[in-house]
């Protein structure tokens, strides 16, 4: 990767009022990247986007471009192009014109145009669908066109406002694969924006958990989901068991119920307040292992979704565990627990976090 970040925002802030939609943020997006700013609604994450294209200035900060800052630049005058949700073609126009709109604006030749415009067609797959109208394509095909009318100019950054929100979720996991290996091919930056958890994890060499206008945590999707440097970015990726309680002698112990077992840790003293993670898919029904934490508890319900069945477990009142099991071809119907049944179930200390 070029040492010069592709992006960089220095001590960023967006405030309305007496709010703040971002709240000194600083990041840097490599050069070639796929990068996904991620969080629930009102985090600040599309402000965050519009900023750094310029649709949005910053109450407070610096927006630089590889190395140059842009921040009383307009979008016009930035080296980045945006999709956004709505995708923005024009329906009087054919496919190929649509994708050729900028160039032409620039005053870019016939001939080079052309031949652009034909390049752009045939990553994005539908160079059998230049003379065709917006409205006569699908969803995921309009979407690859306006990717492809954003890409045609070349920018070093490309920008992307949640594009595939408005996907069914089959199309929009298609989609996922096929934007990520266009990335990859073209060797663009890219700076995703998007609420999906699932999608950001598929897709993004790195990612931004976003919070009330902050970035929570910043690293690779497996950090992230493995090490959550909060209780929010626990709750937020995926599925996360969250239990209160009091740390004493590698105990947590909760007001009602077992003390749960999660070792010494360093920097964490006794009487501190935690809240103790373990993600449902690290949480082992039978075949303990040596030094496991093995607990009991009651199953209070069984929900099966095809590939996998959810066990929700009563450890003490008003604490539920949900475990997660793979059902695998070895996996018979009789091998299932059902509501009531008392059972075991552990996990390696290595799972366990701890967070304030």
């Amino acid at each position: 990767m070029d040492a010069t970040p592709a992006v960089r925002l220095d001590g960023v802030s967006k405030q309305f009022g007496d709010s703040y939609a971002v709240r000194d943020v600083n990041l840097d997006i490599e050069a070639g990247e796929f990068f996904s700013l991620l969080g629930p609604s009102g985090c600040g994450k599309t402000t965050s986007l519009r900023m750094i294209g310029g649709f949005t200035d910053p109450t407070a900060g610096s927006v630089l471009l590889a190395g140059e800052d842009v921040t009383d630049l307009p979008p016009n005058r930035r080296n980045v192009n945006t999709v956004f949700q709505s995708y923005a073609l024009f329906d009087h126009l054919s496919v190929a014109d649509n994708v050729a709109f900028g160039l032409r604006r620039k005053g870019v030749g016939k001939d080079e145009i052309g031949e652009r415009v034909g390049e752009m067609l045939e990553l994005v797959q539908l160079d059998g669908h230049a003379l065709r109208k917006p409205g006569t394509l699908s969803g995921g095909q309009r979407q690859r066109v306006a990717l492809a009318r954003a890409l045609v100019n070349r920018p070093a950054v490309l920008l992307l406002d949640e594009p595939l929100a408005a996907l069914d979720l089959k199309l929009r996991r298609q989609m996922q694969v096929e934007l990520k290996q266009i990335q990859r091919e073209v060797g663009i930056t890219f700076v995703f924006v998007t609420h999906d958890q699932d999608e950001a994890l598929t897709m993004s060499d790195r990612l931004a958990v976003m919070s009330e206008g902050r970035v929570e945590q910043c690293g690779t999707p497996e950090d992230v989901y493995e090490h959550p440097a909060s209780r929010f970015v626990a709750s937020f990726m995926g599925t996360s068991n969250l239990v209160d309680g009091v740390y004493r002698d590698g105990k947590v112990v909760l007001e009602q119920g077992p003390a749960l077992p999660v070792g010494r840790r360093e920097g964490v003293g006794d009487g501190s307040s935690v809240s103790v993670s373990v993600r449902p898919e690290k949480i082992w029904l039978s075949d303990f292992e040596p030094g496991m934490s093995v607990l009991r508890g009651v199953i209070r319900e069984t929900v099966y979704s095809g590939a996998t069945t959810t066990y929700l477990i009563e450890v003490a009142p008003g604490v539920t565990l949900s475990a997660l099991e793979q059902n695998t071809a070895r996996a018979r119907m009789e091998d299932r627990w059902n509501g009531g049944e008392t059972v075991e179930f552990g996990w390696r200390p290595e799972h366990c976090l701890l967070l304030d």
